[in-house]
Formats: structure tokens, C-alpha cells, sequence
């Protein structure tokens, strides 16, 4: 017994819509494994990155003058450069805006070290290095040069390279209102948030840095708290909305200042 016309037509049409239904499905279903897929990425390059800024905060200061003789390439002179001025007296330090740092600053920090004081290649001690993170845009950069003269600004602006992308820290009003829709908690009071804050030694006590404590410098910085907001590069694939990932360190000076 065959199928009429009109049969096969309706056969047909619920095949149709059947597989228009399983394609969709599969579509939206690519869409959010993507979108899953770069949240995961972002949070594990943001997570690499936090780690690798501690670390390089954890050993500011190595080895200090008492450590390393009379060669000032040899050893940290400040455990975090500053700018302007090096050469000079320290700047004063203003987390959230204010004091005369350019660096250290919210998203710039300049830590002084050497990060491979093992290194049998150059013993008794290898050249002290600057090691600079400053966002620009929405990348965070990283540049590490061998110190030498008086600008560590100059010397290690040509040698920066993109280190953790979508850092969005420093966001727009417009962009961090969208982002308070979905993640209220995120930027309090709806303003930037510094990737870099820090608390100095001061008369015996560890106070946050700011333009008004006494001796808020750079060489008296004890703990550098890294905060970094990184944005996946698509949003949800469902609502739209915004996949962001915020996470924090801190990173605690040991080496002394002389």
C-alpha cells in the first residue's frame, strides 16, 4: 500500500521541523560552549597572571645593599621603582588618585629585583632587574629590563608586552553601568578599581598608602593587593550579558630595605 501525495508532504514537514529544532538546539548549545570556553580562558590567564605578580611582589627588594656590595646593578636600591624623579627623593603614593606617583600607582607598579638569584650563570649574583605592569586600554602589560640609569620609566616602557588581555579594572561609567546590572558588587561607588593598592610601613604600624599618611612611599612599601576584573570577549550567548571574573592577591615584601 503506497503513501499519497499529501501524506508525504505532511511526513515531510515534520521532518522539517524536527530537524530545524535538533539544529537549533545544536546551535545554541555551540554558542554557550564557546562563551563557557572563553570564560574558562580568561580565568585561567587572569589566574596566571595574578600568580606571576605576586611572586615578582614577594621578592621586591632582593638582595638588598648589605647583601650585594658596592655595584648598584647588583643590587635593589628600593624594593619598587618609582617615577618621576628615581634619581631623587621617593614620590608619595595616592591609591585612588592623588600623591605625585606616576608608579607606583593604580595600574602601573615598577618592582625592583632579581628574579633568578640561583642562576649559576652569573655568580655571585645576577643584574637586578625592573620589572613594570601598566595597564594600557584594557591589556595588562609586563616588561622586565636590566637596571641601569636613573629612569626606570624610560627603560622599561620599549620593552612591554601584552600579559593579561580584557582587564577592564579600568572601565567607563557608561561600561561599568552595564556591568553593576548584572554584577552589583563589583565597582563600589561605580568608579575604577585600582589594580595595585598598597599598605607602607609607618611609625611601627603597616597603614594603607594614602596622600595623607606620613612616609607613604614607595620604599616603604610592605603589601601590594592585586585586584584584576577581566571580561570574557563574548557575552552570554543566551541573555548577553557580560561574563566577568574578578580576582585578588596579595603580595607581602620580605626583603628589608638595606
Amino acid at each position: 500500500m503506497g503513501f499519497t501525495l499529501i501524506e508525504l508532504l505532511v511526513a515531510l514537514g515534520i521532518f522539517l521541523l524536527v530537524a530545524g529544532a535538533a539544529f537549533t538546539l545544536l546551535g545554541s548549545s555551540q554558542r554557550r560552549y564557546q562563551t563557557e570556553s572563553q570564560v574558562l580562558t580568561s580565568f585561567q590567564e587572569a589566574r596566571l597572571g595574578l600568580d606571576q605578580i605576586v611572586r615578582d611582589v614577594n621578592d621586591a627588594g632582593y638582595p638588598p645593599p648589605s647583601f650585594a656590595g658596592t655595584d648598584p646593578t647588583k643590587f635593589a636600591k628600593t624594593p619598587f621603582a618609582w617615577s618621576p624623579g628615581y634619581a631623587g627623593p621617593p614620590c608619595q603614593i595616592g591609591t585612588g588618585g592623588g600623591g605625585s606617583c606616576d608608579a607606583p600607582g593604580d595600574f602601573d607598579l615598577i618592582v625592583e629585583t632579581d628574579p633568578n638569584p640561583q642562576d649559576p650563570n652569573c655568580a655571585p649574583g645576577c643584574q637586578v632587574q625592573w620589572i613594570r605592569y601598566q595597564l594600557q586600554r584594557t591589556t595588562l602589560m609586563r616588561g622586565a629590563v636590566l637596571k641601569g640609569g636613573s629612569n626606570p620609566d624610560s627603560s622599561t616602557t620599549p620593552q612591554m608586552a601584552p600579559f593579561v588581555q580584557n582587564v577592564v579594572n579600568n572601565a567607563s561609567p557608561a561600561q561599568i553601568a552595564q556591568y553593576q546590572t548584572f554584577y552589583p558588587a563589583m565597582f563600589p561607588g561605580g568608579i575604577p578599581v585600582p589594580i595595585f593598592s598598597y599598605t607602607c610601613d609607618s611609625g611601627g604600624a603597616t597603614l594603607d598608602c594614602v596622600a595623607a599618611v606620613s612616609g607613604n612611599s614607595p620604599v616603604n612599601i610592605r603589601d601590594v593587593i592585586v585586584t584584576l576584573i577581566v571580561a570574557a570577549p563574548l557575552t552570554d550567548a543566551t541573555t548577553g550579558q557580560p561574563r566577568l571574573v574578578q580576582l585578588t592577591g596579595r603580595g607581602r615584601r620580605v626583603n628589608p630595605n638595606q
